[in-house]
């Protein structure tokens, strides 16, 4: 008789993604199988420390869940979700799958919202993708009104899904280049995660380089083509020393800062991550 422990199926699913380098196999294991159960990982733990057992039809349906991210395909595609800081966000094909690091990144906007004399600040997220930063600044900052754009009509419509609801939040789909021109002068903080990587720089991770969007991935040549669009656009919507904010590659923070210091925006400065990469640079309007 087969052996239908819990414990001994996560084991055996880890191993599978451990096989094939998926870089946390054990995690995905649990959080697979809390999917399937529909549990949190804690309790997953907690049911493999108890001994439980798992039925037939769980069984079948993990192998099913751990053969899709034994072929790379992103866990949070599977799950359907992906947590963002307080958020559990909708994901799937054609939207950018939210990062960690970027919950840091938002941490920049959400203190000049907090910090900003106006008694109903604006916020503008240009390039939203799944709302993720948006939802961030209008659930943590509810007294700021903010305002995402999305151009890809697929991300435009997981992010309609997530901030569905959400009264002090507005998103449109638009070119990050020419949202809401209604705006001009007025922001408080402009924050954009753009499509940074350069043309032919492929990235390594399999969940990254086929599953998502080209269009969140590329900025040109040198990866910051977009980042020139933000820094004159970011110029018309933000109020005198109204703060950008713009993630970026480990190595981009010298020459974001020069781009944006020959715009004529004062004080570039670049900020690591929780792993001591430089990952954000930060402007204030003159």
């Amino acid at each position: 008789m087969s052996d239908t422990s819990l414990a001994a199926v996560v084991r055996t699913a880890a191993q599978r993604l451990a096989d094939v380098g998926v870089p946390d196999p054990l995690v995905d294991a649990e959080l697979l199988a809390g999917h399937i159960l529909g549990r949190r990982r804690g309790e997953v733990q907690a049911a493999i420390v108890r001994g439980d057992g798992i039925d037939d039809a769980a069984v079948s349906a993990l192998d099913e869940a751990v053969t899709r991210r034994a072929a790379r395909e992103p866990l949070q595609h599977i799950t359907g979700t992906a947590p963002f800081r307080h958020l559990e966000l909708a994901v799937g094909p054609g939207v950018f799958v939210p990062r960690p690091e970027t919950e840091t990144v938002v941490q920049y906007a959400i203190d000049a919202l907090l910090s900003s004399p106006e008694s109903a600040p604006f916020g503008i997220d240009l390039g939203t993708g799944s709302g993720a930063i948006a939802l961030a600044m209008a659930t943590e900052v509810p007294h700021a009104r903010i305002f995402a754009a999305e151009l890809s009509e697929d991300a435009h419509a997981w992010a309609s899904r997530n901030v569905a609801g959400v009264e002090n939040l507005t998103l449109v789909l638009s070119d990050l280049g020419e949202a809401f021109p209604e705006l001009d002068g007025t922001a408080s903080v402009v924050i954009s995660n753009p499509p940074y990587v350069p043309d032919a720089a492929i990235p390594r991770d399999p969940e990254v380089r086929l599953f998502d969007p080209a269009m969140a991935l590329y900025g040109g040549e040198d990866g910051l083509d977009i980042v020139r669009v933000l820094s004159s656009r970011a110029l018309r919507l933000l109020r005198p020393g109204g703060l950008l904010v713009i993630e970026h590659g480990e190595l981009q923070g010298e020459s974001i800062r020069d781009l944006l210091a020959a715009d004529g925006w004062r004080a570039p400065a670049t900020h690591r991550d929780l792993t001591l990469r430089d990952r954000t640079t930060t402007a204030l309007r003159p």
